[in-house]
């Protein structure tokens, strides 16, 4: 069941024919994840390209004084990987982990390579995927430095609105880059408006 959602996300680019689906079946781990439980943590290797068929992960970065950064949010039928860390097999800059019980699917660098060599169709897939990244990533730079708090909140509204009645405010607010009581602020100013 959960593989056809892998083959339901490529199905929004340039769907797979019955072949292309079952060399990607043979190339990707199915895994369960606990809550709580990291998939990348810093300082080791990005070995996979990890697509969520359920649940939800974040990545974050913790700085020296110990405060979590949350830099992206992926949920169902998305794909989540430091991609630095993943192409340059440098250490990680960042954490993932799960959010609430998951259902991955990852594929290993190897693999991945295997695939865009022997299937245009993959090329392209992947590079849309990499390309909606690269957008959503610039938008998010726009917002942070042009943007009020509260703008921003809409925005992360509009861009994950299932996510924020899953998510708890300590982590939406670090998202933002606020804390946990502005955003209070904020959900109270917008209810009166």
């Amino acid at each position: 069941m959960s593989l056809e959602k892998l083959f339901a996300n490529f199905d929004n680019y340039i769907p797979l024919n019955e072949e292309e689906r079952e060399d990607l079946s043979k190339r990707v781990v199915e895994r369960k994840i606990k809550r709580r439980q990291f998939i990348l943590q810093e300082d080791d290797v990005c070995k996979h390209y990890t697509f969520v068929a359920e649940g939800c992960f974040k990545k974050f970065q913790v700085d020296q004084k110990g405060t979590e950064h949350n830099l992206q949010f992926i949920a169902e039928n998305d794909w989540i990987m430091e991609i630095d860390s993943f192409y340059n097999e440098k250490p990680s800059r960042v954490f993932i982990e799960a959010i609430e019980p998951s259902v991955i699917f990852q594929i290993t660098k190897p693999d991945l390579i295997e695939l865009f060599m022997t299937n245009p169709k993959f090329n392209r897939n992947f590079r849309v995927i990499i390309e909606n990244r690269f957008v959503e990533l610039e938008n998010r730079v726009l917002q942070a430095i042009s943007s009020t708090a509260e703008e921003r909140y809409l925005t992360f509204l509009n861009q994950y609105p299932k996510l924020s009645q899953r998510l708890p405010n300590t982590q939406i607010a670090s998202y933002l880059g606020i804390t946990p009581e502005f955003l209070s602020k904020i959900r109270k100013e917008i209810s009166k408006k």
